[in-house]
């Protein structure tokens, strides 16, 4: 797969800063003045693109009232059909063109989650720069096939997704002539544990599918996404809401701005620690040299006096001899008088 890829003005390759993607979902709440708040919000805390998901109710699911069609027992939203649910979430097509116009005029990426072919055919006419597939449509090849034949980047979370079906959606990318495939390390819980992050898959799935991975992120706080950017993540993703008590359907594990800035400052500063490997030293570290430890005179010691363990010792700072040639100076003579707390230089050795 290809390890340099270009998202509307931005590169991303193993060496550069992590893309960090504020995902709008339902939290506009079917306002759209909140969605264009949203955007602006997600520049000023730091994001690099907006992400929106592309759906109707009848597009992404059925209106039935049978079991199959019920919501999970446990989740956020039990007691609800997925059609009513997606019917609220939804975000309204006909936003779409001013989302996009509001994203270019923030300087963000906008972009989106097509879930099905004619949501690839409509973002296509916004001229998308990119598709993101979610976890729950990774089994959907024709979808990602549709997708993946625009020559647009293709980012695939892996939620609910095995090894195999991993490689199924990367064949069928490559198949369509697409190598622009990013994949997120995703657990598909809402929220989801930390005990369940499995973090250290993601510089397995880099070495093992060659190519550049992320993480899509529905744990509370920051210290998962932060931990990823150590461990090698080049795609970030949140989701992002003006204020969790305003409620929404992914309100309750979606960031504030100041959450999504305080991540967004702590990824970078991870990022700039990180560095590159390198022994060698930096002008300050050779400056805070000169106070490691050497050899001083820790007795007044006369000419033709002996050195002793007595009368030299290793001490902070690095004026002096370097303690390891403390074995071939003992037993030696003095050239000439060393006072107290004087570095010893090799001059004063016969």
């Amino acid at each position: 797969m290809n390890r340099e890829i270009l998202i509307g003005n931005k590169k991303i390759t193993p060496e550069t800063p992590a893309f960090l993607i504020a995902e709008m979902s339902g939290n506009h709440n079917q306002d759209l003045g909140r969605a264009l708040a949203i955007i602006e919000a997600a520049k000023e805390s730091g994001a690099d693109a907006i992400k929106l998901q592309t759906y109707t109710a009848d597009t992404i699911t059925m209106d039935c009232r049978n079991p199959y069609f019920a919501t999970q027992e446990g989740s956020l939203w039990e007691g609800r059909t997925l059609y009513d649910l997606y019917q609220e979430a939804h975000t309204p097509w006909e936003w779409h063109e001013k989302l996009f116009q509001k994203a270019e005029e923030c300087g963000l990426i906008c972009f989106s989650s097509p879930f099905d072919k004619t949501a690839v055919d409509f973002l296509e006419k916004l001229n998308a720069p990119a598709y993101k597939i979610a976890s729950y449509e990774i089994n959907d090849i024709p979808l990602i096939r549709r997708a993946a034949q625009t020559g647009k980047p293709l980012i695939m979370s892996t939620g609910i997704a095995s090894l195999s079906d991993i490689e199924l959606a990367l064949q069928a990318c490559r198949e369509e002539g697409n190598q622009n495939v990013i994949l997120l390390k995703c657990t598909s819980a809402y929220p989801a544990p930390y005990s369940e992050m499995n973090l250290k898959v993601l510089p397995h799935m880099a070495e093992t599918f060659q190519c550049i991975t992320g993480l899509s992120d529905h744990s509370y706080g920051t210290e998962v996404a932060v931990a990823s950017a150590a461990l090698g993540a080049k795609v970030v993703e949140k989701h992002l809401t003006l204020s969790r008590k305003d409620g929404g359907v992914d309100s309750d594990f979606s960031m504030e701005p100041e959450e999504f800035a305080l991540m967004a400052r702590q990824i970078r500063n991870v990022e700039s620690a990180l560095g590159v490997v390198t022994y060698e030293l930096t002008d300050k570290q050779k400056e805070s040299k000169r106070y490691s430890r050497s050899l001083f005179a820790a007795e007044d010691i006369k000419t033709g006096g002996t050195f002793s363990e007595n009368n030299i010792r290793s001490v902070r700072p690095g004026d002096g001899i370097p303690p390891r040639y403390l074995d071939d100076i003992l037993g030696k003579q003095a050239k000439r008088n060393i006072s107290r707390g004087m570095p010893l230089k090799w001059e004063d050795i016969s």
